[in-house]
């Protein structure tokens, strides 16, 4: 399977805790010199590769393109037919004319930006949407028939407790959301909540908590039905992203868009960030990766999924035993990070939440 990643860098706020390549939008000519140029880089990548099975438009914020401006980029993509088509979306850069633009563009997944429901945790974030807002997006994509539906969420947030975060659960829940991303606040270098957190105006939820809450999360989902496929990632009904899943097995993706990295025939492709080298020409490098690197990555993305390496297919494709290759990794089964189950080498609960140190083996 080979995929396309589509980088729309505008917002109209930015979130504090966002380390994305992002702008606030200076207008429709500004937005207009972007788009005709990652049309034309789209279209570079057409006559090499021209077919994809997945596309993922991401940010930014993809919606905070007028209606016009989404008719221009979604024109930009007609050539391909993708068994999985997403959108990144806002509640309060969404509309339902939007979604209709969605549906008439072949558009069947949306990855909708929540993270929480609690109004002070969502302003102390610079979001911008209401839960209202959220509801009614989620009722105008059902009534379009658009029901593969994602939602973002972050827990450990500064000051939030753990009933907040059942609280947020329970809503996904009742929404019947086919599909959740759930993540721990992690305060990236260069944005807004590093910067208070150096001047001692930001309080990290402790690890302790953190950990408590990651289990809530785990256990709340696998209740409520969903499978717990990724460290971060719950589907139900086998609605697992089928973009994100090329990642973790290490398959191809073109990223097209300011900022954006691919892995094409065995090359990391990694675009400018600046707008003004991007729009001249968008390609900042692309490096070859050499086999050791090759087998170290997909290996380390299999063991961010639940279902673990499997350890035969190690010795067909690497030729050695996994614990030749990486004499460490006995010491993390000794440790109760990792445990070996039907030919697989997989996270134990404890690993799922230490899996930094397990990863540092293959990097």
């Amino acid at each position: 399977m080979r995929g396309l990643y589509v980088h729309i860098p505008f917002c109209d706020a930015i979130c504090h805790y966002c380390d994305f390549v992002k702008h606030v939008s200076k207008g429709h000519d500004h937005n207009m010199r972007y788009l005709e140029a990652l049309r034309k880089e789209i279209l570079s990548y057409y006559q090499l590769y021209p077919h994809v099975d997945t596309i993922y438009i991401g940010g930014g914020t993809p919606t905070a393109l007028s209606h016009d401006e989404l008719i221009y980029l979604f024109e930009s993509l007609t050539m391909y037919q993708p068994v999985e088509y997403t959108i990144e979306v806002n509640p309060e850069s969404y509309d339902h004319q939007k979604g209709q633009l969605f549906k008439t563009y072949g558009i069947n997944r949306v990855s909708l930006g929540v993270q929480t429901f609690h109004q002070k945790h969502l302003e102390r974030l610079n979001r911008k949407h209401t839960n209202t807002m959220v509801f009614e997006t989620i009722d105008s994509l059902k009534s379009l028939d658009i029901q593969n539906i994602n939602v973002d969420l972050i827990y450990a947030l500064e000051h939030q407790t753990v009933e907040d975060l059942h609280q947020d659960i329970d809503t996904i829940i009742k929404l019947d959301i086919p599909h959740v991303s759930a993540y721990s606040l992690i305060i990236e270098e260069k944005t807004f909540f590093s910067h208070q957190l150096k001047r001692n105006k930001f309080i990290q939820t402790d690890e302790d908590t953190e950990a408590t809450m990651y289990d809530i999360v785990m256990d709340r989902f696998k209740e409520a039905g969903y499978e717990h496929y990724e460290i971060s990632n719950y589907a139900k009904n086998n609605q697992t992203s089928l973009h994100n899943t090329l990642y973790w097995t290490l398959q191809d993706y073109i990223g097209v868009g300011l900022g954006a990295h691919g892995f094409i025939d065995k090359k990391r492709t990694y675009n400018h960030k600046a707008m003004s080298k991007y729009i001249i020409d968008p390609l900042k490098e692309s490096v070859d990766q050499d086999e050791t690197t090759l087998r170290n990555d997909h290996l380390l993305f299999l063991l961010r999924m639940t279902q673990g390496i499997d350890l035969n297919m190690v010795k067909s494709n690497y030729k050695h035993d996994i614990f030749e290759l990486f004499p460490s990794l006995i010491q993390y089964i000794d440790d109760g990070l990792l445990i070996i189950e039907n030919d697989h080498l997989k996270l134990t609960r404890r690993g799922l939440q230490l899996g930094n140190l397990v990863f540092m083996v293959f990097i």
